[in-house]
């Protein structure tokens, strides 16, 4: 797995003092937190590893501070464990924790089809299908990082059509906690089921299209349980070619 920060190694540049600090800061902020969770999310640090702070601010070129703030907001989407006075490492997952997760958001992700084709507008519709055949590009080029991006914002882009934001409050929650393991599942059965995810895709946006609740409701919650059957059994394989990492403490 590919990480952007280990391709770039580029620093990231300290807010200016003065006017527009605060724009800054936010924006520095914004963008170490996207650098350090696409970083974890595809797998640069092994399951139940503690977070290498050093190492990584090394490679971010900044400060203890900006770092730990960011893993603070990684913490609360459930990506990793902070671990009192000693860092943090990656959260792991059981299998059980998977099945469990995924089906809560097979049913997020049913409940957000069917009122998103109540609620969706046409502009919606193009812009959903702008990013269909985004993700289909990188899908023919083998881009991963790419294709995985685009396709988080598909699924997030039908949840936020459903106008519910209770629904959209626990789809975030939820997300956070299985991004990891739902980019890795992309290399389980590999050619296979990134085939499958893409006739998927291609069924869902056909269905909302055509606004056909009940339909789009039911691919969904399919589509979901499929990738929580590759999910579990990548981590099966990797488990079982990877020596079981210990926590330490906590």
């Amino acid at each position: 797995m590919k990480s952007t920060i280990l391709e770039t190694r580029t620093p990231i540049a300290e807010p200016a003092a003065g006017n527009g600090g605060d724009r800054q800061e936010a924006s520095l902020h914004g963008e170490i937190l996207l650098r350090l969770r696409d970083y974890v999310v595809e797998g640069n640090i092994p399951e139940g590893a503690r977070v290498p702070e050093r190492q990584l601010c090394e490679m971010l070129g900044i400060s203890r501070t900006p770092l730990r703030e960011a893993l603070k907001v990684l913490a609360a989407e459930g990506l990793i464990e902070l671990l009192p006075n000693r860092g943090a490492r990656v959260r792991q997952l059981r299998a059980r924790d998977l099945e469990e997760l995924f089906d809560v958001m097979a049913g997020l992700e049913s409940l957000a089809g069917r009122l998103a084709c109540e609620a969706i507008t046409d502009e919606e519709i193009t812009a959903i299908e702008r990013l269909h055949y985004e993700m289909y590009g990188h899908y023919l080029h083998r881009d991963m990082h790419g294709y995985f991006q685009v396709n988080q914002r598909i699924h997030e882009s039908i949840v936020a059509a459903a106008r519910n934001e209770t629904l959209k409050t626990a789809y975030a929650n939820f997300a956070g906690r299985i991004r990891r393991v739902r980019y890795s599942a992309n290399f389980a059965r590999k050619r296979q089921r990134w085939a499958e995810a893409m006739r998927e895709h291609e069924a869902i946006l056909d269905a909302l299209r055509r606004r056909a609740a009940s339909e789009l409701s039911d691919i969904l919650f399919q589509h979901l349980r499929n990738k929580r059957t590759a999910a579990i059994e990548h981590l099966s394989e990797d488990r079982e070619t990877t020596p079981e990492t210990t926590p330490q403490g906590g």
